[in-house]
């Protein structure tokens, strides 16, 4: 059984390793949203697999690292692609929930990446 949880953060960014005139070299904000996708079996007693304020309470000292931040200035995020900052939210979240097995992040409705972990 998969389980997918959204959260939403507003953050800054630039991304210093771009050429000068590259528009996403300038200062420049998101609308961010970070899917955590949790998979394991169903407990039959429960009915579930997880309950989703575990993973909202795992996520939440991530959110407030994130939400309304510079995130160049956030540690490990010094060039803060939506790719970093999926590998970041993962290597963060995962020792607090085990069942992690995806991470999505979307800076726009129509650009996203997820990563599975190594």
């Amino acid at each position: 059984m998969e389980l997918r949880k959204t959260f939403q953060f507003e953050a800054a960014h630039l991304l210093p390793h771009l050429p000068e005139a590259h528009k996403c070299r300038r200062l420049h904000g998101h609308s961010f949203t970070a899917e955590i996708v949790v998979e394991g079996d169903c407990d039959s007693k429960l009915g579930w697999v997880l309950d989703y304020a575990d993973i909202t309470a795992a996520f939440k000292p991530i959110w407030e690292q994130l939400d309304h931040r510079y995130l160049n200035d956030v540690d490990g995020l010094e060039n803060p692609t939506s790719e970093n900052i999926a590998v970041w939210i993962w290597e963060q979240l995962k020792p607090s929930l085990p069942l992690l097995t995806a991470v999505e992040v979307a800076e726009t409705c129509t650009a996203r990446c997820i990563y599975r972990g190594e």
